[in-house]
């Protein structure tokens, strides 16, 4: 994994230590109440990529696995912050940051980024992509079981895939401004359980990102809860300069507080 990662998520968990004191009383809003709790919420996942394929030029680079040099699994961490200002607008910050890193032998000659890397000699992939998201959710329906949202998001993405050889090294960075569609629905399994389908995603010509999760709540008291699910990321792009499509699989498991 990439160095600042650790670190990261040891200022997450910090400032989530430190917030929830300086939090309100804890909400104790019914089910379909007018207006929902607001919440921080903090997500960690074991992930697995079953694809990592790059191309940088993508005129006239060279088509690679990147998870062959990386490895496919490791551990991430997300952070989100929900707010409501009446009983049917929120916004919510999502800060979702993701890297591997790895060496490995590579099969062939790799053309990347303007430098050429030999076949056979140990490499080293580092692949980053965070991304920090502000989304803008609106309640479309509220009963007493099922509860359903819709909305746009605004990603902002901080990307990078670097290779090293010996002394040689070759990068490409990508920073971007991607908008994205939302939806988000809620069942009330019981008093304490729901389950929770949260989707964000866009598509174009050029490429496509999508992100999909599915968790289980369970209240605690004093308006803590945890959640374990599953996430998928899927995405990429295709362009003369890049071609770069990633899919990741998560296991979730979190704990947050409503107020």
């Amino acid at each position: 994994m990439f160095d600042f990662l650790p670190a990261f998520r040891i200022h997450v968990l910090a400032m989530a230590l430190v917030a929830v004191p300086l939090l309100p009383d804890a909400a104790e809003a019914a089910w379909g109440s007018e207006k929902p709790a607001n919440s921080i919420d903090l997500e960690a996942a074991v992930l697995r990529f079953t694809r990592n394929d790059v191309r940088i030029p993508g005129d006239g680079g060279t088509r690679f696995a990147l998870d062959d040099l990386t490895g496919s699994s490791g551990l991430s961490a997300r952070l989100h912050a929900t707010w409501w200002w009446n009983e049917r607008n929120a916004l919510r910050l999502t800060v979702a940051p993701l890297g591997i890193s790895g060496s490995g032998l590579t099969d062939q000659e790799i053309d990347f980024a303007g430098e050429r890397f030999a076949a056979s000699e140990r490499t080293r992939g580092e692949y980053r992509f965070n991304t920090y998201r502000l989304t803008w959710r609106y309640r479309l329906h509220r009963g007493e079981r099922w509860d359903w949202a819709a909305g746009a998001a605004v990603l902002v993405r901080d990307a990078s895939i670097r290779l090293t050889q010996g002394t040689l090294t070759a990068k490409d960075d990508d920073l971007g401004l991607v908008p994205l569609l939302h939806a988000h629905g809620r069942y009330r399994l019981s008093e304490k359980t729901t389950l929770v389908m949260d989707f964000e995603g866009a598509w174009a010509p050029q490429g496509r990102a999508f992100d999909i999760g599915l968790r289980a709540e369970r209240d605690f008291n004093n308006g803590w809860y945890g959640h374990l699910g599953l996430r998928t990321l899927e995405g990429g792009a295709d362009n003369k300069d890049v071609y770069a499509f990633a899919w990741v699989y998560f296991a979730t498991l979190g704990l947050g507080y409503r107020f």
